[in-house]
């Protein structure tokens, strides 16, 4: 399915730069290539790259992340495919896609995200995120609920069933804090994990919206739903998170 264009080769060069990569596990049958990385992690943490362009001048640029391991080793390469006017007019309200790609510069995981209002008002225009894997097939949604209070989303299959529930704090605005998103069974009952929003220091936070993030999930967790929950920290680092003081400025 095509989105926007993406620029091949300057992904794959950032995405090869010095850096240890994990090395590819046997795949578990049944498994989607590319994801039998996640069959043998229960962490991963995301690093957003900052752009000095973005810092010096606010221009918005597409976004680029680093996923590692608990052990620092590099699992996967994410960039931003969106269109340049909609990054300067829309915001972190912009529809996107995310290519993720392994170590080959192959892309194993894509998401989709359609344009939304960012306005909590907004119930008919709630937010949502397609995974595919590989790329064109369906494996999973994360759907925002209506809600007043906190925010909550739903994790589901490709059948649209409900497989996790995730809620939020009701302030997402924390001074050297984290900002922990919990993961729960699709009863909402058991705890299962979480997605944290990393303090990252005063400097960076102020000057910039390149964020880290940690997600937890269980080992024996399919790795389908392993993507999806990375698709749900994409999310909500652009709900609640992508805007910066240049952004305000503009």
């Amino acid at each position: 399915r095509e989105f926007y264009g993406i620029r091949n080769d300057l992904v794959v060069m950032a995405a090869k730069q010095d850096v240890p990569w994990m090395p590819a596990p046997q795949a578990p049958i049944g498994c989607p290539p590319g994801l039998e990385y996640l069959s043998q992690i229960d962490q991963l943490l995301v690093h957003q790259q900052v752009e000095l362009l973005e810092v010096i001048t606010g221009f918005e640029t597409e976004n680029k992340y680093r996923i590692r391991n608990a052990i620092g080793q590099q699992v996967y390469f994410a960039a931003e495919e969106s269109n340049c006017c909609l990054r300067q007019y829309c915001g972190p309200s912009r529809p996107f896609a995310m290519a993720i790609t392994d170590n080959n510069g192959a892309e194993v995981i894509h998401m989709e995200r359609p344009m939304r209002c960012n306005c909590f008002l907004c119930f008919c225009c709630l937010q949502e995120m397609e995974v595919q894997s590989p790329p064109g097939t369906i494996i999973g949604y994360v759907k925002q609920n209506c809600t007043l209070w906190k925010p909550e989303f739903t994790i589901t299959n490709d059948n649209g069933d409900s497989v996790l529930k995730m809620q939020g704090p009701c302030c997402t605005c924390q001074f050297c804090a984290d900002v922990e998103f919990q993961v729960f069974s699709a009863d909402g009952t058991q705890p299962v994990g979480k997605i944290s929003k990393q303090w990252s220091g005063l400097a960076k936070e102020y000057f910039t919206d390149a964020d880290n993030f940690g997600i937890q999930f269980p080992m024996d967790l399919d790795v389908k739903m392993k993507a999806v929950m990375l698709g749900a920290c994409f999310l909500i680092d652009f709900m609640f998170f992508e805007s910066n003081q240049n952004n305000s400025n503009r």
